[in-house]
């Protein structure tokens, strides 16, 4: 009997040494996984002084907020839950109005530095011509990505992408490059009508 209760005690002794040396780590929190569609394209059908072509996947909606203006528009992304927010400044109207559109968007972009660790600015020409300045902006800024293009004589237009969600942008980064390359067949495909 001494026996077998000593045989039980060891046995007993090596599960425990066993199952102890053996380490659990709790699993990394996931990532968003997003099922991109492939990108397609077709042409703004609304009434405004410019036109460009907009994802099939997006929903282009009237801007509805307190300051909105004529030609404000929101580009959305129902299954990414983004939104574009477009706007649009007639420079013909006050005098100087370039160098006040652009002071405002430089602002406007500005106001991310308290999240913000970098801001990278850019300036393209686009296909058709126009100046476009870039921003991207790294941290967890409510916007990654703004941008001004102008033909610097008539007409401006501002546009910055919207997340309204918690999730870190890390976790958003396949989303926000997917709509990056919209945002840029946007800028491309950019054609003013009173030019």
């Amino acid at each position: 009997m001494r026996k077998t209760n000593y045989c039980l005690i060891v046995v007993s002794f090596l599960l425990t040494a066993v199952s102890c040396t053996e380490i659990h780590n709790p699993k990394p929190k996931g990532y968003n996984r997003f099922d991109l569609p492939s990108h397609e394209y077709v042409s703004l059908q609304d009434e405004h002084p410019y036109r460009f072509d907009v994802s099939k996947h997006s929903e282009v909606r009237p801007h509805k907020s307190a300051i909105s203006e004529p030609h404000w528009i929101d580009i959305h992304y129902p299954i990414l839950n983004a939104t574009v927010e477009i706007t649009y400044k007639d420079l013909r109207l006050e005098q100087n109005a370039i160098a006040g559109v652009v002071f405002d968007s430089h602002k406007l972009t500005n106001k991310h530095n308290i999240k913000a660790y970098a801001i990278d600015e850019y300036v393209i020409s686009t296909d058709k011509g126009y100046t476009a300045s870039i921003f991207e902006l790294e941290g967890e800024v409510p916007s990654q990505f703004q941008f001004f293009v102008t033909d610097s004589s008539s007409n401006f237009i501002r546009g910055a992408l919207y997340f309204p969600i918690s999730t870190k942008n890390d976790s958003l980064a396949p989303a926000i490059e997917y709509i990056k390359k919209d945002i840029f067949h946007l800028l491309n495909s950019l054609e003013w009508k009173n030019s």
